[in-house]
């Protein structure tokens, strides 16, 4: 995976937010619903990948300073909860 920065997520989501006001468009004109469900896939793949950007770098952050603290059981917890929230 790529550790990206915080702009580089951010572009991303900007990305995200304009195929969603291209989707919203897509329905106001009443475009065929294949189209539309394409367009939703694609939404999804990309907040997906966002999300494991995310998860990446919080677990290299975390478990960084984890090891530093001696600390590597209360993280690995914390990450086993959030990869359940997030494959959820």
């Amino acid at each position: 995976m790529e550790k990206c920065s915080k702009e580089n997520i951010i572009q991303r989501l900007k990305k995200i937010e304009g195929q969603v006001k291209g989707v919203q468009r897509m329905i106001g004109e009443e475009k065929r619903c294949t189209d539309i469900l394409i367009q939703i896939a694609a939404i999804r793949a990309a907040v997906n990948k966002v999300g494991v950007i995310v998860l990446e770098n919080h677990t290299r952050e975390c478990l960084k300073t984890a090891i530093q603290e001696n600390k590597e059981d209360d993280v690995i917890e914390e990450l086993i909860h959030i990869m359940a929230k997030f494959t959820s």
